[in-house]
Formats: C-alpha cells, sequence, structure tokens
C-alpha cells in the first residue's frame, strides 16, 4: 500500500470549468518537494467541468456530486476523502505560486501553537488583496454595507473589521485569514467537524476560524506565500447570492450570540432595504421600472426573514 501524502489539496468546483482547469494547471506546474494529492470534488456543474477535468487531469482523484451540496458540504466532503496529514482547502478561482502550499506547511510544521496558515491573496495584476479580517461583532452587523460605514463615528467600526490598518505585505497572527486558500492540520479539522454544513456558502469559514481561537489555537498569514485569486468569481454565479449571504451572516451570528440576536439582525435587514429602497427611488424615474424594481427587493427581503425550514 502506497503511503499517505503529505499534502492533500481539495479544490471544490461549481461551474468554473475554465478557473478550475487553471486552477488545476498551476499545481502540476508547482515544483513541490513534498508528497500531493489534489481532490476535486464538483458540485453538480452544468458546464461540463467534471468531464473536462477528468480528460484533462487524470490524475486528479475526481468526485462528481450530482447537486450542489454547498461550499461546506463540498469541501468537507473533500476532507473525507483526502488522505493527506495537511489538507488545503482550495477555491477553483485561485492559482497557487510555485512554492506557496510548502511555506504554509513549513510554518504549521514549525509552530504547533497555529492551527491554520493561509497565504497572501494577489490580483492577476500583482496588486494584493487585502482580504483578512477582524471578526465581526454586534456593531459591525450595523454598519456593514451601509452608507454610514463611510461616516464618522461608524467609519473605524468597518475599517477595524476590514483591517484596513493592515498593509498586508508582512506575516502575522489574524482573526481570519482569505477564504480561498489555507492549510490545516487534516485530522484537527475533521475533529472539529470541518464547515459548518448549516452556513452553507457563507461564513462558515469566519465560524471555523472562531471555534479554532476559541481552543486557544493560532491562525497565520504568511505574506511570502502567494496565491492569485479571481475574487467573486464562483460565487457571483450563484443567483441567490444576496439571499444565501443574508440567510447565512444570521446564521452565524445567532450560532455565536443565542437566538436573541436575530430580531436585531432582522431589523439591520430592514434598514439595509430601506437605503435600497431609497437608492432605487432616485435611480429609476420610470413608473414600471420603479414599481419591478421594488417588487423585486420586497420578494429578497421576505426571502432572507423567512423561517428557517428544518433539513
Amino acid at each position: 500500500m502506497a503511503a499517505a501524502p503529505e499534502l492533500s489539496v481539495v479544490v471544490l468546483s461549481w461551474n468554473t470549468k475554465d478557473l478550475t482547469l487553471a486552477c488545476l494547471r498551476a499545481l502540476a506546474a508547482d515544483g513541490t518537494r513534498r508528497t500531493r494529492e489534489v481532490v476535486v470534488v464538483d458540485n453538480g456543474s452544468a458546464d461540463g467541468s467534471a468531464d473536462a477535468i477528468a480528460a484533462a487531469h487524470p490524475d486528479v482523484r475526481l468526485v462528481r456530486n450530482p447537486e450542489n451540496r454547498g461550499y461546506s458540504g463540498g469541501n468537507n466532503q473533500g476532507a473525507r476523502e483526502a488522505t493527506g496529514r495537511w489538507l488545503c482547502l482550495l477555491n477553483s478561482d485561485t492559482e497557487v505560486r510555485p512554492g506557496a502550499l510548502d511555506r504554509l506547511v513549513d510554518w504549521l510544521e514549525t509552530h504547533r501553537d497555529h492551527a491554520m496558515a493561509a497565504p497572501r491573496l494577489v490580483n492577476p495584476d500583482g496588486s494584493v488583496q487585502r482580504a483578512c479580517m477582524r471578526f465581526p461583532g454586534l456593531l459591525t452587523a450595523f454598519v456593514f454595507d451601509m452608507s454610514r460605514a463611510k461616516r464618522r463615528p461608524w467609519k473605524w467600526i468597518d475599517d477595524r473589521y476590514h483591517m484596513r490598518d493592515f498593509d498586508h505585505l508582512a506575516s502575522r497572527d489574524v482573526d481570519q485569514p482569505p477564504g480561498a486558500c489555507c492549510v490545516v492540520d487534516r485530522a484537527e479539522y475533521l475533529a472539529l467537524g470541518g464547515l459548518d454544513e448549516r452556513l452553507w456558502l457563507f461564513f462558515n469559514d469566519v465560524d471555523f476560524c472562531r471555534r479554532l481561537k476559541r481552543r486557544g489555537r493560532r491562525i497565520r498569514y504568511v505574506a511570502d506565500a502567494e496565491v492569485m485569486h479571481h475574487v467573486g468569481s464562483s460565487t457571483k454565479r450563484f443567483e441567490r447570492l444576496i439571499v444565501t449571504w443574508h440567510r447565512n451572516r444570521i446564521a452565524y451570528y445567532v450560532k455565536h450570540y443565542g437566538g436573541w440576536v436575530r430580531p436585531y439582525l432582522h431589523w439591520v435587514v430592514r434598514l439595509r432595504a430601506k437605503q435600497e429602497r431609497d437608492k432605487l427611488l432616485r435611480e429609476l424615474h420610470d413608473a414600471g421600472e420603479q414599481r419591478a424594481a421594488l417588487g423585486h427587493l420586497a420578494q429578497t427581503v421576505d426571502a432572507i426573514l423567512a423561517p428557517e425550514v428544518a433539513r
């Protein structure tokens, strides 16, 4: 029986055929000094991704899901399929630079008080993505994506949450690193239950990092490990993006603060909707367009605030 690889890279794919193939080419071109396996979980893609991956990369272990199991479910499935000591969760819209994953594993092997290491993300033009964040607090929800976020006294809350005091050019410990790529001990990941599958698409990485920190574990942003990232190229294809984001955020807050926070978050959603309504009325002058846009907005709010359905 062949020895288990040192690192398992799990790539979750959903209707991102060209990006996924580019991601896999970058992995194949990375001259790693470690034994490595690549597991691709295709989440019911309808663009021919699975067949294209199988044809171009027969060495990759391909898991074909008949339906979209979400970001959490798909990554957890890949982690269970993996066999390596270390586990890398890698978005399909990334391309690793040579040596990046080795550097992340090196850090964890020599700093055992750290549970996770994540790289610096860069745009295709090489500019740095300032993607590290602090954990969101109750006031973060009141400020985030609101016009008040740009004004005092609220601006400092938004700045703190987005770590605008950090240029991302040096390595440091962080609360929440970029979710597009991270390396963890696979056994520890599985022992914690992996990503919370109730957080289907969003806030699952935030929740996982928070659970690690509560165990006294540390998380490292490693600036000299570089990964190129096409921001939002996978999630923007998801048509229920806004509804899912808000519902996952509410679920995250309820999990970490208790059920009392739900009415507060619902109020915040309504405030955000009012801001959007005012914007639509300013920008749309045709009565028919106004009715259609406001009707869609009302449907979106109703979907966000609808009661949870037990699975």
